[in-house]
């Protein structure tokens, strides 16, 4: 199998170019998805994860949506650059964040690659981001790993009732960000969804937030693996 094809791509948006990391499946062609970045920008682990579900044949497209503040950010996970990624977490709205995504999937549609079914996956900003994707941007399907916020948010976690596609939440059994008390308000929100969006819930009693990144001191590779091959069963069905 040859190896998966990557590039940076920038796309006009109403308030400037919206830079993107693109990798192509070695196959040539496959379904979309939209990688929606943690806090840290569309670093190495962002883009090697983006490399990784090419390989499994997906077309993938990580938008930077840091841009309006500062172009291609690419952070650490401790100190400084830990709090500089909250910083410019903080200046997000949720509105460029969608405005964004609404971009990135028109561009990945327009896509000869793409075969035109696309699901969203995304890591703790970028999980609550996949979220929304589910209910505001006509993603077909979503995986959200530990996604935080959502049940702080009574505005975001109401957007379940709007959300018709499947979903997929990864969870770790020790993060204090996202206590199973506010696990326990996403599965009360998606209880109000259309019948058509199935909740899966997946919780790795021995993990910790940021599990699935091999660059933090978190990374639990073995709830990592279980959950890159649920979310591997769940994506399939957009093949």
């Amino acid at each position: 199998m040859s190896p998966c094809t990557t590039r940076w791509t920038s796309l006009p948006a109403e308030d400037g170019l919206l830079d993107a990391f693109v990798a192509l499946p070695p196959a040539g062609r496959g379904p979309g998805l939209l990688l929606l970045q943690e806090i840290f920008g569309v670093n190495a682990h962002i883009r090697a994860v983006a490399e990784q579900y090419a390989q499994s044949g997906f077309v993938v497209i990580a938008p930077d949506l840091f841009r309006r503040q500062a172009t291609r950010v690419e952070l650490g996970y401790v100190g400084e650059d830990r709090e500089r990624a909250l910083t410019l977490m903080r200046g997000l709205s949720r509105e460029q964040a969608v405005a964004d995504m609404a971009v990135a999937l028109a561009a990945l549609r327009a896509m000869p690659e793409c075969t035109g079914r696309i699901g969203a996956l995304g890591y703790c900003m970028g999980g609550r981001l996949a979220f929304a994707a589910a209910a505001l941007c006509g993603v077909d399907a979503a995986v959200c790993y530990y996604g935080g916020g959502i049940a702080a948010q009574p505005d975001l976690a109401a957007l379940a009732a709007r959300i018709t596609v499947p979903v997929q939440f990864h969870h770790a059994g020790h993060d204090p960000s996202i206590p199973p008390e506010a696990v326990a308000v996403v599965r009360t929100a998606m209880a109000t969804a259309p019948a058509a969006a199935q909740a899966e819930f997946h919780d790795y009693p021995d993990a910790q937030h940021g599990f699935n990144c091999w660059a933090r001191a978190a990374h639990d590779p073995a709830s990592a693996v279980l959950a890159q091959g649920r979310s591997l069963v769940f994506l399939a069905a957009l093949f």
